[in-house]
Parts: structure tokens; C-alpha cells; sequence
């Protein structure tokens, strides 16, 4: 039995592929007319070439009336003006064809990808590759094969067309090699699209193979399987490089193609002239037949082995292996604990954060804490439906979301690569401004703070860590300029720096930046923060190049540093370490106590199966604080 490739709707015929690509045209019937309307005033010039000249030979050069020659081919001229106006008027109208068909695949790939990612089924890392190189792929190919198409199908109807009033006998030289030649490059095509799907599943290959490296990359290096990972690696790309061979290989073919679609019907034509000539034909149709030929079979033939030999065998191949790894999401109930799931909506209100739909009025949150006197101003962080997307046309990052932090809370911030965390870290920290609602951070708008006063209130360390050359003093004192030595001395050892900045000299010695690991600088950055005023420290994702155990020092450190701490976590450690968690879910957020998010999110329960914990001690306050947690392989799912 013929296996399936992986991920595979059964029943997926190849004929399938046809409704949907005719289905941008059918679901438009206006544009289909006007770009047949169009289409034929394209197609003039194709029609009337051979007739035309025909009359200049025959009435004009051959009858000593060079003018009236020169006249006809001045009317073939102004048919080619004629039918480059038709063929201006016919492109805007292929875009708009084009465009929605490829919003649709983007869209099928994206809800394909978040639904893996959501019901915990794979990591689909080869989604990349279908999302940015081969939905443009098939973009470009899918107007490509719609100008190819359409440019052969008019212009070898206009040339057969004409040549039936002009010299029909010569249709029984030319139709047979070229439905010869059409017919062998039709056969080469299905070893060209198998050849052209090995290349697009090799590229994936190589994607999901790199991007599993890459997240494992620290695992990687303290395992010492450097080398086996990249033979692995080396042998995915050699794949690749042989698939690209074996379709290069078979691209000269299309040539004879060519030959004998295009070039043998006018040798056969040119060969039989004289035996035309004596059936009845005058030398202007001969010519009239030679130039439906050359100006028109030849280009038509020549456009379609181009473009059905690259550009549709791209998207055929493309789009199916689009399908066949993007099945159609089911609907919204069948995914765990997407009941009731809206943009913005929020399973259940708890203290510490709360998020509603946009639109919903303003009004006290069911468990949150009760406005009063001197509530505000306890409040660390405070947004109030906020909502943000990157460009007018795009859809909403952060949508009708509220969060309270009061002083001296501690959130983690869990989601998915891309859902939107970093986005919820600039929009506190100030570093980008609501679309709609409001932010407050001790009760200023960040945005109407200046640098100082925005310093003053917050720090926020991001992934890619900022150290300037100069004294390493100068890097720790940076938003404290008039920290002791001993604090300084105390905040390098509390985030567990202090045997780098020993290894480096001390706190007095010269630094360059170039010399230090990703890691080295975070933990310099670290340590600057933590020696900071500023009542509010917003780590996003501050700690991902340090291994599990320098980053539980240093969150430690944070938490017992006075002040509100906002994590955006790299690791689920860091959520069991926090007070709080919430869990960005694309238009779902979750928020509570680790058990509280255990029970209510999916996603959480999910990300949270891939670590092993021990029973968490309790704050004060009965939330767990998640210290007793170590990092094991993560656990096979069905």
C-alpha cells in the first residue's frame, strides 16, 4: 500500500487542484468578462498579422506598390500598438485574481500551523517555509500561469484562426507537429513536477532540520553532539542539492519541445512552399502562413514550455504540498479548551490581570481587586483594553486586554513564539503605544514620561542585551550613576555575575563588548537592573542564553528585590517560580496562579508536559512559588 506523505488529507485527488485555482476567476464573473473583453483586443495583432501581410506582398511589394506595402504593414503596426493597449488594461485585472487567492493560502497555512501548535499534535517548524517561501511561490506562479495561459490560448487561436481564411492547406503541415510537440511536453511534465516536489519537501527538510538545531542549540553543545548534528544537518542539505540536480537535468528537454512544437512546422511550412504555390496560393499567403507561424505558434510555444516548465510546475507542486501538510483546522470546539475562545476573551478573571473582547464597557472585573481610595496609586501596572497591531491592515497582537500589577507582584508571561509577548513588554514598558485604551505604570502614561522620568520607572532588559564599551563600572552604574562599589559589588553577586565579572578583572576593568558571549552580557545587564531605582523590571526573556541554573538565580534575585517583576519566560521554570502567570493563547489569555492556569489552559498544560516538578512550596500568600523544578526530555505525545 502506498504510504501517504505525512500530514495528508485522504481522498486529496490531483484534480482537486483545478477548482481551486479556477475558483478566484468563477467567484468573480465581472472580472472574468472584462478579461476576456480585454483578452481580445490582445489577441488583434495574433489574428490579423499573416492576413496583413499577405496584402503587402501580394498587393503591394510583388505588385510594384511599395507604398501601399508599406501601408499594410503601417495597419500591422497599429494592431500591435491595439493589442499592447489590451494587454495594459487585462494585468490590473490578473492582480486582483492573484491577490485574494494568495491571502487565502496564507491564511490556510496560519490557521494550519496555530492549529499543531495549539492541540500539541507537532511542532510544525516546516510551516516557515510554507508561509514565506512557497505561498509566495505559488503567488508568483499562480499570476504567472495565468498570463502564460492566456497569452497561448489567444494567441494560438488568432494565428489557427486566420490561417483557416488564409491558407488552409498549410494547417495540415503545421497542427500535427505541433500537437506533437505539445504532447511530449505535457508527458515530460509529471517527471518535472515530481522532480520540482522533491526540491520543495527537501527545502522543508532543511528548515524543520535547522530549526530544531537551533532551539536544541544549548543542548546540543553541552551534550557534545556538535558533530552529529551537523551531519545530520549536511545530509539534509546534500538532499537538497540532489533534488535541484535531478530537475536541472530534465529542464533541456523542454528544448526539444520547443523544436518540435515551434521550429518544425515552419521548416515543413518552407519545405512545402513550392508544392503550395502550384496547389493555388499566391507567395503573400505563404508568407501570410510563415508569419502565424513565427509570430505567432513559435512565442506561444516557446512562452507555454517556460512557464508551465517553471512557474506551473511551482505551483502545482507547491500547492499541493501546501495541502497535503495543511489540513483544514476543525472547528473551534474540537480544540481543547476552546469553548467560548474569542479575540481578547479570557477564560475566567482573576486577580492580578483580566482580559474582555473590545467593546466591552469599562467596569469592575469579578475577583480583581475593588477600586477605592489609594487604589490607583498602589497599582504597579495597570492597562485598561488595550489593543495593538503592527500596520492598519494587520491583525491585532494584543486586542481589548486589561492587567492590574499591584507593588511588589510578580507575573510570568507564557506563550508561544510570536503570540505576542514582547509586544506586551514594549506596551508596558513604553516602547510602543497602544492602538486604543490606555497604560499606566505607576500611574503615568509611559508615553508622556520623559527618558528620565521613563528610566526612573522602569527597567526593561531585553533579549539581546545592551554593553557598551568602557569601563565595566560604567556598564553596572549606567542607570544609578552614584551606586557604591559594595552595591554594585552586592547586585553582581546576587544575579550570580560574580564570577564572570572576576574572570574579567573586577568591577574596575576595561570591557569590550565584542569579547563577550550572549550570555556574559545578559548577566551584565542583569546585574545593571537589578542595581536600578526603578520600581518596575521587565525582563523580556533576559535569560535565555543562560543555562536553566543561572537563570533561576537570577529571577531569584529579582523576586527578592523590592519592586514589581514582569518575566517574560523562556522557560515554563519561570512561571512556577512567579506569582502569577499569564498565558497569551493568540486571542485567548488565562491568567491565575500556576494551578489556577493548570486547570483553565490548555496551551499551559501542554508547555508545562515538557518539565518535571516537584510539589512547590507556597508564598504568603498560598500561590506556589515553583523553586523545586529541574529540566528533563520532553515527554513523547500522541
Amino acid at each position: 500500500m502506498r504510504k501517504r506523505p505525512r500530514g495528508a488529507r485522504p481522498g486529496t485527488p490531483r484534480e482537486a487542484l483545478l477548482p481551486l485555482l479556477v475558483a478566484p476567476l468563477t467567484a468573480r464573473p465581472g472580472l472574468v468578462a472584462g478579461l476576456i473583453l480585454w483578452s481580445l483586443v490582445e489577441a488583434v495583432p495574433a489574428l490579423l498579422s499573416g492576413h496583413l501581410v499577405a496584402r503587402a506582398v501580394d498587393h503591394g511589394f510583388a505588385a510594384g506598390n511599395p507604398v501601399g506595402g508599406l501601408g499594410w504593414l503601417a495597419v500591422l503596426g497599429a494592431g500591435v500598438f491595439v493589442g499592447a493597449w489590451g494587454t495594459r488594461q487585462a494585468y490590473p485585472l490578473l492582480a486582483d485574481a492573484v491577490e485574494p487567492f494568495r491571502d487565502d493560502l496564507v491564511r490556510q497555512v496560519t490557521e494550519s500551523s496555530l492549529h499543531r501548535a495549539v492541540s500539541g499534535r507537532s511542532v510544525d517548524a516546516s510551516g516557515i517555509a510554507r508561509l514565506t517561501l512557497q505561498v509566495e511561490m505559488v503567488r508568483e506562479a499562480y499570476a504567472g500561469v495565468l498570463m502564460v495561459v492566456r497569452g497561448f490560448l489567444l494567441t494560438v487561436g488568432g494565428a489557427l484562426f486566420g490561417m483557416v481564411f488564409l491558407a488552409p492547406a498549410a494547417l495540415l503541415l503545421v497542427v500535427p507537429p505541433f500537437l506533437a510537440g505539445l504532447g511530449l511536453f505535457l508527458l515530460l511534465l509529471r517527471r518535472m513536477a515530481s522532480a520540482q516536489r522533491d526540491v520543495i519537501v527537501a527545502d522543508e527538510r532543511v528548515a524543520e532540520a535547522a530549526a530544531t538545531a537551533h532551539a536544541a542549540a544549548r543542548d546540543i553543545v553541552a551534550c557534545g553532539a556538535e558533530d552529529g548534528v551537523r551531519a545530520e544537518l549536511m545530509a539534509h542539505v546534500d538532499a537538497q542539492e540532489a533534488a535541484a540536480h535531478r530537475l536541472a537535468a530534465l529542464l533541456p528537454v523542454r528544448v526539444l519541445c520547443l523544436a518540435v512544437a515551434g521550429w518544425l512546422p515552419l521548416l515543413l511550412l518552407l519545405a512545402a512552399a513550392p508544392g503550395l504555390r502550384a496547389g493555388g496560393l499566391t507567395t503573400g499567403a505563404v508568407l501570410g502562413a510563415a508569419t502565424y507561424v513565427t509570430a505567432g505558434l513559435q512565442p506561444a510555444v516557446r512562452s507555454l514550455v517556460q512557464g508551465l516548465g517553471g512557474s506551473g510546475l511551482r505551483l502545482a507542486v507547491a500547492l499541493r504540498r501546501i495541502r497535503e501538510t495543511s489540513p483544514a483546522p476543525e472547528a473551534p470546539e474540537a480544540l481543547p479548551g476552546a469553548a467560548g475562545r474569542g479575540a481578547g476573551t479570557q477564560d475566567g478573571p482573576v486577580p492580578g490581570a483580566a482580559g474582555r473582547s473590545a467593546g466591552t464597557p469599562d467596569g469592575p472585573v469579578p475577583g480583581a481587586p475593588c477600586p477605592g481610595p489609594g487604589t490607583a496609586a498602589a497599582r504597579a501596572v495597570e492597562l485598561s483594553g488595550v489593543s495593538f497591531r503592527y500596520g492598519a491592515r494587520a491583525e491585532p497582537v494584543v486586542q481589548g486586554l486589561d492587567l492590574v500589577l499591584e507593588e511588589g507582584d510578580h507575573l510570568a508571561v507564557v506563550g508561544p513564539s510570536g503570540i505576542g509577548k514582547s509586544t506586551l513588554s514594549a506596551l508596558i514598558g513604553g516602547v510602543l503605544a497602544p492602538d486604543a485604551g490606555r497604560v499606566r505604570v505607576g500611574g503615568a502614561a509611559p508615553a508622556g514620561l520623559s527618558p528620565a522620568g521613563l528610566a526612573a520607572a522602569r527597567v526593561l532588559v531585553p533579549q539581546e542585551a545592551y554593553v557598551f564599551s568602557g569601563a565595566l563600572m560604567e556598564n553596572l552604574r549606567y542607570l544609578r550613576p552614584d551606586a557604591s562599589p559594595r552595591e554594585v559589588i552586592a547586585a553582581v553577586d546576587a544575579v550570580g555575575a560574580g564570577p564572570l565579572v572576576g574572570r574579567l578583572g573586577g568591577i574596575g576593568a576595561d570591557l569590550d563588548p565584542a569579547a563577550l558571549s550572549a550570555g556574559e552580557r545578559q548577566q551584565i545587564a542583569l546585574a545593571r537592573a537589578f542595581l536600578s531605582p526603578a520600581p518596575l523590571v521587565l525582563l523580556d526573556e533576559a535569560t535565555c542564553h543562560l543555562d536553566p541554573e543561572a537563570e533561576a538565580r537570577a529571577e531569584e534575585a529579582f523576586t527578592h528585590r523590592p519592586g514589581t517583576l514582569v518575566v517574560i519566560a523562556h522557560r515554563i521554570s519561570s512561571a512556577l517560580r512567579a506569582r502569577r502567570v499569564l498565558v497569551m493563547d493568540g486571542g485567548r489569555v488565562v491568567s491565575g496562579t500556576h494551578r489556577e492556569v493548570l486547570e483553565r489552559s490548555p496551551l499551559y498544560r501542554d508547555l508545562v508536559g515538557h518539565w518535571s516538578e516537584d510539589e512547590p512550596p507556597a508564598h504568603d500568600d498560598g500561590t506556589e512559588a515553583g523553586e523545586a523544578v529541574r529540566a528533563t526530555p520532553p515527554r513523547s505525545r500522541s
